[in-house]
């Protein structure tokens, strides 16, 4: 983990009366370790075994507070369950959701970020951030449709 995101996740919570508990930097250190997406248990068994503590509460809670600091996006899933990524230092990206076996592709498109600030600026909209979300099937699932 870069010490970046400690510092910016430190600020916000100093701003929020709270501080960053030995809990909380086990997590932000777990989070900024991950590549791609993750899901709380994931989180939370990864943790118990690097031999940290956290509670499934803490990381939870924790997680909204990355998601709030801007740290953290929250991802829809096929499985309906909760999975985040960290996008701090990333390029923004859209996501393909295959329906079938929940593959998620990672979409880096110009033209779209483009499309999306024309489209905010004819609306005198200021964007600060956003999301998009393409369901369908991926190439080894589409033949397999019922």
């Amino acid at each position: 983990m870069k010490q970046m995101e400690e510092k910016i996740f430190r600020e916000f919570l100093e701003k929020k009366g709270c501080k960053l508990t030995k809990e909380r930097g086990a997590i932000l250190r777990e989070v900024f370790s991950n590549r791609g997406h993750f899901d709380p248990e994931d989180l939370f068994f990864k943790i118990r075994e690097k031999g940290m503590k956290a509670s499934r509460a803490s990381i939870y809670r924790t997680l909204q507070l990355l998601l709030e600091c801007g740290l953290v996006e929250q991802v829809e899933r096929v499985d309906k369950h909760a999975h985040y990524e960290h996008i701090f230092g990333h390029e923004h990206h859209e996501h393909l959701i295959c329906l079938r076996c929940g593959k998620v592709i990672q979409l880096f498109s110009e033209k779209l970020e483009r499309l999306q600030e024309q489209l905010c600026k004819k609306e005198n909209f200021r964007c600060v951030s956003h999301t998009l979300e393409m369901k369908g099937y991926c190439e080894k699932c589409s033949g397999k449709r019922a």
